[in-house]
């Protein structure tokens, strides 16, 4: 349960909330997923078995310490608003503890959403950064069909091979992003591995960072404006005094999963986390999705 997840987000398409919104859940992403004990997770959880701070009204009862009992993946954790969409939209507002069948089917299909409402999100982004064109009318019609995807029944998504339709997906996005970034020269660093690196001295304004595992990277000051961060892994990397305001494909988890401080320029859409203030050891993201390369 990310901090920010029990409200609801302005981030939408077409009506639909982009971020988790608690209250029209069933705590889905306390039940469904496994986690390991971990820096991540105080504990090991099964899949499909509720971790023990979940509430019989689906809410955390330890959401408000969750990084000082040792959860901090849980408040980085967002599932684009594809919680509620299950709960309340394909099963129609039934909870899977009245259900043992429909709860298998219910976490099944969440697995399948969460993706999808993911790429929903990196889309509707794109479109904002597109001009009219090709490629636009090309993004266009991949939102409209991953949304008709969203709303199929259980079994039409249980069945989706969803990784093959990411992949499509992800070469359209990749181009939007390339596109973004004409004109910038920045360096190619996709996928590289930076751990603990310190970059405070390299250029990566309009840089191509896509899958880059930045986990504890020093980017102090660092302009990474037009920088292409789209599934960027920036679990404890150091962002303070960073200018982030003209980045690509940043959304909130990540930011979450960092650190910064009242210097760290951020885009208009997202917000300052507030444990950035609390001198806490950065959070890192709880089962994220699946790198964008």
């Amino acid at each position: 349960m990310s901090e920010t997840a029990e409200r609801e987000s302005s981030v939408s398409t077409g009506g639909r909330e982009l971020r988790a919104d608690c209250a029209r859940c069933f705590g889905l992403c306390c039940v469904a997923p496994a986690f390991s004990a971990s820096a991540d997770f105080a504990i090991d959880k099964p899949a499909g078995q509720p971790c023990p701070n979940l509430r019989p009204d689906s809410r955390c009862g330890i959401h408000r310490d969750l990084r000082e009992r040792g959860f901090p993946g849980c408040t980085v954790f967002d599932c684009f608003g594809a919680g509620q969409q299950v709960a309340q939209v394909t099963f129609g507002g039934r909870d899977w503890r009245a259900d043992p069948v429909t709860a298998q089917r219910m976490f099944d299909t969440f697995a399948v959403m969460r993706p999808l409402h993911e790429l929903l999100w990196y889309l509707t982004e794109a479109l904002t950064l597109t001009p009219a064109g090709v490629l636009r009318d090309d993004l266009a019609r991949a939102l409209d069909e991953t949304e008709r995807l969203t709303e199929g029944s259980p079994e039409e998504l249980i069945a989706l091979d969803v990784d093959a339709y990411r992949g499509r997906v992800n070469a359209l996005l990749s181009r939007a992003a390339e596109r973004a970034r004409a004109g910038r020269d920045g360096a190619d660093r996709r996928g590289a591995v930076l751990i603990g690196v310190d970059l405070r001295r390299a250029n990566l304004s309009g840089a191509n960072l896509r899958g880059a595992c930045l986990i504890g990277a020093d980017l102090r000051g660092v302009d990474l404006g037009r920088a292409d961060l789209t599934g960027a892994d920036l679990r404890g990397a150091d962002l303070r005094g960073a200018d982030l305001s003209g980045c690509l494909f940043l959304h909130q988890s990540q930011l979450d999963a960092a650190r910064g401080d009242h210097r760290t320029v951020l885009p208009a859409t997202l917000r300052r986390p507030a444990h950035w203030y609390l001198n806490l050891t950065p959070a890192r993201p709880g089962r994220p999705g699946r790198r964008h390369r």
